[in-house]
């Protein structure tokens, strides 16, 4: 049995293919970066795939061609988003209870760093609770499961389960101070301490859950 040898410099068939995909993995990726500029600081609403496309140095009908419509490159946005956080966890085993508490802690010093995430996050955030906003579902959702996670981690921390409605309201408390403290940073990142302050919070509020599971008969 005889092969052909391929001409010298040339690449495996594999290899040729790997490349376009690699083109395309990192044109997307740069759609998306710049999407999340134009998100956080111009909204959803006002943001245009012609800026991000400028930015990314395309045509707006390439923006297109990799994420199909606007409403899409918004989701992949803040999938995008999840995955930058899940890539940090990647090495580390799931933390649960206290140590879930200390992780939300230091999800807030590493939110420091990436003022963008933060502020894009905090924009449609506050956008997707009007009308028929495409990201509206995606927040509800991440609501509800990172308010189970939360009211979990209270649970086991405390001794009590976490279904118990003052659990539950702790475990709002505690997002709501988390995206609250992203807003004041943003405006005043010189003054509002996002990691300092919530581990205040969070243990003011699982000693008085403690107190309060103790008291009760």
């Amino acid at each position: 049995m005889t092969t052909t040898e391929a001409p010298p410099g040339s690449l495996p068939g594999t290899a040729r293919a790997a490349r376009p995909q690699e083109r395309t993995a990192q044109r997307r990726r740069a759609i998306l970066d710049a999407a999340t500029r134009v998100f956080g600081e111009r909204g959803y609403n006002n943001g245009s795939l012609v800026e991000i496309a400028e930015i990314v140095g395309i045509t707006h009908a390439g923006v297109l061609h990799h994420f199909g419509s606007k409403e899409q490159l918004l989701l992949a946005v803040l999938a995008h988003r999840d995955e930058v956080d899940i890539e940090r966890l990647a090495t580390q085993q799931r933390p649960v209870g206290a140590e879930f508490l200390s992780h939300l802690v230091a999800t807030a010093q590493a939110n420091t760093e990436r003022s963008g995430i933060v502020q894009t996050y905090a924009v449609l955030a506050a956008e997707s609770v009007t009308g028929d906003h495409p990201a509206q579902e995606f927040f509800r959702g991440r609501f509800a499961v990172l308010r189970g996670d939360v009211a979990d981690a209270l649970g086991l921390t405390v001794g009590a389960p976490a279904s118990d409605e003052r659990v539950v309201a702790a475990a709002s408390a505690i997002i709501a101070v988390m995206d609250g403290l992203q807003v004041q940073w943003l405006l005043d990142a010189e003054t509002v301490a996002m990691p300092d302050t919530l581990r205040f919070v969070i243990d003011a509020i699982v000693e008085s859950l403690r107190r309060s599971v103790a008291a009760t008969p």
